[in-house]
């Protein structure tokens, strides 16, 4: 199978959550200049300007900003308008830090619930990301949300749900921007790996471990890219 024939066979959209149909066109135009880094940190954000830049009316703008202030890519101050926030390490690091609590809170639920079915979509998934091996940034985001998205999606208690994906789709934009490096690339695979060994094992200590040792990789992996990224030459 060559690169080009890989295919996400599953849609990657919201779980069913109450607050999807809220997240309307504008704010995601929004959210995605901001992760992409065409509205810059700190910018302020005038709701007109923003109105006239998407082409509608100043109403959907000011839901926007909102929404995005409660995901934290937008402050709003009193008498001072919106800006957005400085995504840098500390930003990443709160993150991955509520990541690290709520994850392995999620996937033993998931041990306990998942059968061989799921094992076998998440074997699948797992076949495609080795199968793409890195080649595109985009396509292996995708695969790697649903990934995740299989262990989370039914878990009974929504709003962990809609807060991992929340933080998820602001990680995803922040590292679409910064390659992956081989040493984490190797780790990822073997963390994927442990994980579908020890679901397939009902075990779920060993779960819950590795998938905070998953997040943990990631998150020193995006901090010490920052760090290259600002100690840089210009």
């Amino acid at each position: 199978m060559t690169t080009a024939a890989i295919l996400i066979e599953t849609p990657i959209h919201p779980p069913d959550l109450p607050w999807a149909a809220e997240d309307g066109p504008v704010c995601r135009r929004i959210r995605e200049d901001i992760l992409s880094g065409r509205i810059r940190s700190n910018e302020r954000l005038k709701v007109s300007d923003l109105a006239t830049q998407y082409g509608t009316s100043t109403n959907p703008v000011r839901e926007a900003l909102h929404q995005l202030r409660g995901e934290g890519l937008v402050i709003i101050s009193p008498n001072r308008g919106a800006r957005v926030r400085q995504i840098d390490e500390a930003y990443v690091r709160d993150i991955y830090e509520l990541a690290s609590l709520f994850e392995p809170y999620l996937i033993r639920w998931f041990v306990g619930i998942c059968t061989g079915d799921d094992i076998a979509r998440l074997q699948h998934v797992q076949d495609q990301i080795e199968t793409l091996n890195f080649t595109d940034t985009t396509q292996h985001s995708h695969l790697d949300q649903q990934f995740h998205q299989i262990m989370y999606e039914r878990h009974y208690n929504r709003m962990t749900v809609e807060l991992w994906w929340r933080k998820r789709t602001i990680l995803t934009g922040i590292n679409r921007d910064h390659m992956t490096s081989r040493r984490r690339q190797r780790e990822l695979l073997d963390e994927h790996r442990g994980l579908i060994a020890a679901l397939s094992a009902h075990d779920e200590d060993r779960a819950a471990t590795l998938i905070v040792q998953h997040v943990r990789g990631a998150e020193r992996h995006i901090i010490d890219r920052l760090r290259s990224k600002h100690t840089s030459p210009d």
